[in-house]
Parts: C-alpha cells; sequence; structure tokens
C-alpha cells in the first residue's frame, strides 16, 4: 500500500506531555471527554493518513472518499434516523440514542475543543468518519457507552482496528486503575478480549456506513466477523455496574 504524504503544517511528533496530562485528568473525571481528545491529537499522529490510504485502496473506498459524506450530519438528522427499517443496525443505533441521551453532534462539538475536525482535507475528513462512526461500533459490538468499562473494551477494539497510541494509552490506563479500583482482574481481561476481537473482525473503516446501517444488525455482525464479548459480558454480571463504572463518571470516548 502506498505511503502518503503527512498532513501540511504537522511536525509527525508525539506530544506524551499533553498526553499524560490529559490521561490524569480523564482517570480523574472519566465523564471529561475533552481529554480523550487531547489525547488523540498528541498521540494518534499519521494515524488518518494511514486509515484514509488504506481505505482508497480497497475496491469501493474510492466511491467513499470521492463522496465526503459526513457522518455527523446524517446521524444528526432526525428524518434520517427514524428512516431504518426494524431490526437494522440503524434501527438499534436509533434505540441507541433514545437509551443513552448521546447525538452525534455533540460528540462533534466535544472534538473542537481539541483540534481542528473541520479542516478541508482528505485526512482530516477520515479522522471525522472515525470519530462519528465511534458509536455505530457500540452497536455494532455490544460495549455499552454508558459505562466505563464498555468504553474501555471499545477502545481496545478501535486500536486494534485502526490504530493510534492513543487509544493504547487509554485502554490500558484504564485496564490498570481497573486492577486497583475493583480487585480483579475481569474488567482487564475483558478490554483485552476487545482488543483481540478488533484484530479477529473485518476493516470496519472501510464500510460503506449508509448502506450499513440498513443491513440487518445480526448478518452485519457475522459478515464484518464481529464475536460476542463473552469476557465482558462475564466482567459485567460479576463486577455490577458500580464497578463497570469506577471512575467518577463514564468515560464518553472518541475517535
Amino acid at each position: 500500500m502506498a505511503k502518503l504524504p503527512p498532513l501540511p503544517g504537522t511536525t509527525g511528533r508525539r506530544d506524551w506531555r499533553t498526553a499524560l496530562d490529559a490521561i490524569r485528568k480523564l482517570l480523574a473525571d472519566g465523564n471529561d471527554t475533552a481529554q480523550v481528545f487531547r489525547i488523540m491529537h498528541a498521540l494518534n499522529t499519521g494515524t488518518a493518513a494511514t486509515n484514509y490510504a488504506r481505505l482508497i485502496a480497497t475496491k469501493e473506498g474510492g466511491r467513499i472518499a470521492a463522496g465526503l459524506a459526513e457522518l455527523a450530519d446524517r446521524l444528526s438528522n432526525p428524518d434520517f434516523v427514524a428512516s431504518f427499517a426494524p431490526g437494522t443496525v440503524g434501527a438499534a443505533y436509533r434505540d441507541w440514542l433514545a437509551s443513552t441521551g448521546y447525538s452525534a453532534d455533540g460528540l462533534a462539538d466535544v472534538s473542537r475543543q481539541a483540534s481542528n475536525y473541520d479542516m478541508r482535507h482528505p485526512y482530516v475528513w477520515m479522522g471525522r468518519r472515525i470519530r462519528d462512526s465511534h458509536d455505530i461500533w457500540h452497536v455494532l459490538t455490544g460495549y455499552k457507552a454508558d459505562e466505563h468499562m464498555g468504553e474501555a473494551c471499545l477502545v481496545a477494539f478501535s486500536y486494534a482496528q485502526v490504530g493510534g497510541l492513543g487509544w493504547a494509552l487509554i485502554g490500558t490506563a484504564a485496564a490498570l486503575k481497573s486492577l486497583r479500583a475493583t480487585g480483579s482482574r475481569l474488567f482487564a481481561r475483558a478490554v483485552w478480549e476487545g482488543y483481540r476481537h478488533g484484530r479477529r473482525a473485518r476493516w470496519i473503516s472501510g464500510e460503506d456506513y449508509l448502506q450499513l446501517l440498513h443491513e440487518p444488525l445480526d448478518e452485519a455482525r457475522r459478515r464484518l466477523r464481529i464475536e460476542t464479548p463473552h469476557a465482558y459480558l462475564k466482567a459485567q454480571r460479576d463486577l455490577g455496574p458500580a464497578a463497570a463504572s469506577f471512575m467518577q463518571a463514564p468515560v464518553r470516548a472518541a475517535a
């Protein structure tokens, strides 16, 4: 696969000082979602370019990239979200929105506090695409968004899928803190399972999400090779809600 040039104006260097400051704040207050984007901006250097190159190398990737569809705009449209048939990925996403109270445009607004996600450039568009598909991945994987463990597992899954040391830092830090906070390895095992499942699944970022949302959920999971997270479900049962969200508030992770 061809290597693309870096984003103009970037140094390509990782900012570990900013990342470590942000992870301390995030572990102290899991509801401080802006720290997630600070970590991503500091450590995920080149990730969007790498994934963009991978996308346009696929059979349908050139068409998807040329369309420059903005997922946040589509997913924030009530008529679009209401259009999905029962049993589809989109219908499950609609139910997820209703149960969590989250929104695609809310996540986008938080991301702007840490970086210029609105820049008109193919790599930045790819970064927005990864960011805005985060909640669709919650639906596909079954990891809950309103608990710390579910977000930590999806972070590990995402690291396996798209790379970027920011994902790895968040997932590892959460797993290590869980050992002390819960007195159990169940949380950490669930996070490690998330990474393994991400490695075995198909590359979801290459999917046409506007088509995927109309696909039956169970069929989409089988086609994408997304496995049932048994270690995560066991940890949910055995640890209980308090241990699954042992920080001040559940982390709202993002791409």
